[in-house]
């Protein structure tokens, strides 16, 4: 039979534990809490992470127009001692990098890393190679769909023979950088490929990115406005003034939701 216990008030509160009553933050140590967080923060912005805007097409799917990126300044960046807690790795192949042209100083470019130092790398009809054997590339896009013998044959077509612009020298030099079809990518570089094939402007056609200068790894999209391809061209302040304000209308209905956080890889 079930028995109710009654528990008199006294008695209750004797066998409850006594909580002490927490002890409110002073000014101070509010104040010293928020430096913490801002040192903190201002340490990740400047040395860890920085954003960027993709402004051509020649990462396509993978990156669009508009994108804005935050980029991972650290992982694939050379140790330093001062900051061994950092975590540090070598650049892999299918790393998408942020690097200084090695072509036109000041500008930024994007591209994906097909070839590390001892690759030997060569195109036959579109198709990459490397060391012998054909890359799966399910990121890759053709969106022009026409042949063209430099671009798609690399490095076997010279670009004279395709009436195209490279960069002095490249790729006709031989010895070190070639081993019959092959370039071979020399220490400390890479070789780096747009996932959108037809229009990507990249190492076939400037060169090997040097260790140097590369800035980091894209890791998430922040931000995706639709923006139009040649809107990294106009320089002029008034032509950035009235896209300033074309955002600020269309900030709503041109932004791409759904590319929110979207991972980059």
């Amino acid at each position: 039979m079930k028995t109710d216990v009654l528990v008199s008030k006294e008695k209750k509160a004797a066998v409850e534990p006594v909580h002490p009553e927490k002890k409110k933050e002073t000014p101070m140590e509010f104040l010293s809490s928020m430096a913490v967080v801002l040192v903190t923060g201002l340490f990740i912005i400047t040395f860890n992470i920085q954003a960027f805007e993709i402004p051509s097409s020649s990462m396509e799917n993978t990156l669009l127009i508009g994108d804005h990126v935050f980029v991972d300044r650290i992982t694939i960046a050379p140790p330093t001692h001062w900051a061994a807690f950092e975590h540090y790795r070598p650049i892999q192949h299918g790393d998408i990098i942020v690097f200084l042209s090695p072509e036109t100083p000041g500008l930024y470019v994007v591209k994906r890393v097909i070839g590390i130092p001892g690759d030997k790398i060569h195109l036959r009809d579109g198709v990459v190679y490397r060391n012998g054997e054909a890359l799966k590339e399910p990121y890759v896009i053709h969106t022009q769909g026409n042949y063209d013998p430099y671009r798609d044959n690399f490095p076997a077509v010279p670009a004279s023979e395709s009436g195209i612009r490279v960069a002095s020298g490249w790729p006709v030099m031989a010895g070190v950088m070639r081993d019959g079809d092959d370039i071979v990518v020399p220490p400390d570089s890479y070789f780096g490929m747009g996932d959108n094939r037809d229009v990507s402007y990249d190492s076939r056609y400037w060169g090997f990115v040097p260790r140097e200068n590369i800035i980091g790894r894209p890791l998430f999209v922040y931000w995706s406005f639709e923006t139009p391809a040649d809107q990294w061209q106009k320089t002029d302040m008034g032509d950035r003034i009235a896209f300033l304000g074309h955002v600020a209308l269309h900030f709503f209905d041109q932004t791409r939701w759904k590319r929110m956080f979207h991972l980059v890889h």
